[in-house]
């Protein structure tokens, strides 16, 4: 079985949140940093790589048995973030990754399980979709790391990309909303 590498995006200052989302917890206590990474985990993903910026390394404790990059042009956009994963996993062993972020409370462990059934080789290409609108997580075969990271720039992330090699749609729906909270107000 190939392996799958858990990337999770946690760079952004979160400005509309009004601190960085790597920071937040739920009202139960729990650290939205600690429940991305146990969704990857759960999922299917055998290592999860946390890219972080706007905190630097204060959530780290948040998920300790995750490795955690801080991505030192965070502040350009989720495409920094998101090729300076893409770098920091090239070294490592897999087929793919599994690119998540911290933002999205009701993406669970069921989602991520589907986008990697069957399990993806290096040439896949799959997103999560929720009632026909594209969201995440995404799975990036290794083949498309290198291309992809050629053209990630400031704010642009995958999507134009994901397109025009006609990632493949998978409704997701029925699992979660794949809502993303952006402000305190949800």
């Amino acid at each position: 079985m190939e392996r799958v590498q858990g990337l999770l995006l946690a760079a952004g200052a979160g400005r509309r949140m009004g601190m960085p989302k790597a920071l937040k917890t739920d009202p139960d206590g729990t650290p939205w940093l600690r429940r991305a990474v146990e969704v990857l985990r759960a999922g299917g993903c055998g290592d999860v790589t946390v890219v972080l910026g706007a905190c630097e390394g204060r959530s780290a404790p948040f998920a300790p048995d995750a490795h955690h990059v801080i991505c030192p042009d965070w502040s350009e956009g989720i495409g920094a973030s998101l090729a300076h994963g893409l770098r920091e996993l090239t070294p490592r062993p897999g087929a793919a990754a599994l690119v998540h972020l911290v933002d999205l409370p009701d993406v669970t462990a069921a989602v991520a399980q589907r986008l990697l059934t069957p399990r993806p080789g290096a040439d896949s290409l799959r997103r999560a979709v929720y009632e026909g609108v594209v969201g995440h997580p995404v799975v990036i075969g290794r083949g498309h790391w290198r291309p992809l990271i050629e053209e990630l720039a400031g704010d642009r992330g995958a999507n134009a990309y994901l397109r025009r090699h006609h990632a493949r749609e998978i409704e997701c729906g029925d699992l979660a909303s794949g809502r993303d909270v952006d402000s305190p107000q949800g």
